[in-house]
C-alpha cells in the first residue's frame, strides 16, 4: 500500500471522498477495499465510497449457502458467472452491470458505534433516492435491504472491522432482473426483485442515480463528499491496478 497524502489528522473529520471506479471485478474490488480499510486504520485517508458496477457475478455472505442457488453450476459456468464467498453480512446475491454498487469505507466511531442504525441510514439514502424518482421505497424489518411492495430493489451487506465498515449496497436501476432466477435472492424465497428501470418504463443514466445518491448521503451522514477521480484514487492506493472490463 503507497498512501501519498497527509494523515487524517489534517483533515476535517466530516469529509467524504467519492470514486465512482466504473466496471470492476469482484475479486478486485475486494483488494481495493481491503487496502483502503487499512489505510483507513492506519487514518491515512478520510472516509471513502466506492462507486461501481460488477460484471456477472453470485456473491455469497457469511450467512448464506450456494443451497440458494437453484440452477446447475454448468449454467452458470455456460453464462461465465462465477460464485465467490466473502465476508460481507447475509446471503446470495446477484451483481452485474446496470446496478448501481456503494461500498463504503466509514470510520463507525464517528457514527455513534451504531452498527444498526449504520444500516437504517444505508437503506434511508436508498429509499430518499427513490423518491426522487417517484417510487416509494420501504423497510422490511427482518431482511436488511429496501423494498418496492413485496420485491426488493437493494441489497445491503456490510463488514466491520474496528469499527471501519466495508460492502454497502446494490441498487438494481438497469439490471437485467432474469439472473436472479437463479438464485434464491438473500435466501429469500416469497418475494420477488425488481428495479428502477423496471418501475419507471424506461433506462436511467448510473450517473444521474448516482448523483441522487450524493445528495441524500450528504444530508443522512451528514458529511462533506468530494468527487475525486480514478487517478487520484491510484494515487493514494498505487500498487492496486483499477482498469475498466
Amino acid at each position: 500500500m503507497c498512501v501519498r497524502r497527509p494523515s487524517i489528522s489534517s483533515w476535517a473529520t466530516d469529509l467524504c471522498y467519492a470514486y465512482n471506479i466504473g466496471m470492476t471485478g469482484y475479486a478486485q474490488a475486494l483488494e481495493l477495499q481491503a487496502n483502503l480499510v487499512a489505510a483507513h486504520l492506519a487514518r491515512k485517508i478520510p472516509d471513502v465510497i466506492l462507486f461501481l458496477q460488477h460484471p456477472p457475478v453470485l456473491t455469497i455472505g457469511t450467512s448464506g449457502s450456494e443451497e440458494n442457488i437453484v440452477v446447475s453450476k454448468d449454467i452458470l459456468d455456460k453464462e461465465g458467472m462465477p460464485i465467490f464467498h466473502t465476508d460481507r453480512g447475509g446471503d446470495i446475491t446477484y451483481h452485474g452491470p446496470g446496478q448501481l454498487v456503494g461500498y463504503l469505507i466509514f470510520d463507525l466511531k464517528t457514527r455513534g458505534k451504531d452498527i444498526h442504525q449504520y444500516v437504517r441510514n444505508l437503506e434511508e439514502v436508498i429509499i430518499r433516492t427513490l423518491a426522487a424518482f417517484s417510487i416509494v421505497g420501504h423497510r422490511i424489518r427482518q431482511y436488511p435491504g429496501v423494498w418496492v411492495g413485496q420485491e426488493k430493489i437493494c441489497a445491503v451487506g456490510i463488514r466491520v472491522t474496528r469499527w471501519v465498515s466495508k460492502h454497502g449496497f446494490a441498487l438494481n436501476v438497469n439490471t437485467d432482473l432474469r439472473y436472479f432466477s437463479y438464485i434464491n435472492p438473500c435466501g429469500i424465497t416469497n418475494g420477488g426483485v425488481t428495479s428502477i428501470s423496471r418501475l419507471l418504463g424506461y433506462d436511467l443514466a448510473i450517473e444521474d442515480v448516482l448523483s441522487y445518491i450524493l445528495k441524500y448521503s450528504t444530508q443522512v451522514f451528514g458529511m462533506n463528499i468530494k468527487r475525486e477521480s480514478i487517478e487520484q484514487l491510484q494515487e493514494v492506493l498505487c500498487p492496486v491496478n483499477i482498469h475498466h472490463s
